[in-house]
């Protein structure tokens, strides 16, 4: 009886481990660049980094699909490198013969992707998901709200806008009561003037007057 439990687990392991393959439909490869990351801090990638990878995937599937149960044994990993990069595809914990469809391996990586790296000391840069968009950062919600900030600013426009017209107004009114000033005082000076030479033409010098009746005597 033990022989045949080891036999159809062993068959299992088989059947699942053959899913596994580059390009595969509902697979997804995985690529860590460590030495970029941490540099003198870097570790080396083994069989123990491995193991928490595929623990951290199954929690991050457990996370999304609660009603099911997963385990480190149905995330299955091929194709490893060297340079550290990998396939996987995760099974269904009712049944290894059966891939979890792509939907739900994305939602779950995207849902607990901070969890992911914070493991590996990484980032969405450093270790890829190859055909899964990297985390989008919370969009941060302005203490102002924006359409306050741009009535403000209009506001401020027409409040310029006036100041500018009322300045220039009182100068041009200004200037106008300077050339009205000017004009007058040149009238007054030209009237002036010809005042003075009117009178000056109307003198009659007596010594002349005199000069002529002495020299016709």
């Amino acid at each position: 009886m033990l022989e045949k439990i080891i036999l159809l687990l062993c068959c299992s392991c088989a059947v699942a481990q053959h899913l596994c393959t580059p390009d595969a439909s509902d697979g997804y490869k995985v690529r860590l660049s460590i030495k970029t990351a941490l540099e003198g801090q870097a570790y080396e990638w083994n069989e123990n980094e491995m193991f928490l990878f595929r623990a951290t995937l199954a929690f991050a599937m457990r996370n999304h699909i609660r009603e099911q149960k997963f385990e480190v044994s149905n995330i299955i990993v091929c194709n490893e490198t060297p340079r550290v990069s990998f396939w996987f595809v995760v099974t269904s914990p009712e049944s290894t013969s059966v891939l979890i469809g792509k939907e739900d391996v994305e939602e779950a990586v995207r849902k607990s992707r901070n969890r992911i790296n914070s493991a590996f000391l990484l980032t969405d840069k450093t270790l890829e998901f190859i055909g899964i968009l990297p985390t989008l950062a919370a969009p941060v919600d302005p203490d102002t709200p924006p359409w306050l900030i741009v009535f403000g600013v209009v506001m401020g426009i027409v409040g310029a806008g006036i100041i500018l017209l009322l300045v220039s107004s009182v100068v041009q009114k200004k200037r106008k009561n300077e050339m009205t000033d000017d004009e007058e005082n040149c009238e007054e000076t030209r009237v002036k003037t010809v005042e003075n030479g009117s009178v000056g033409e109307g003198v009659y010098n007596m010594s002349f007057s005199d000069d002529e009746r002495f020299t016709q005597m």
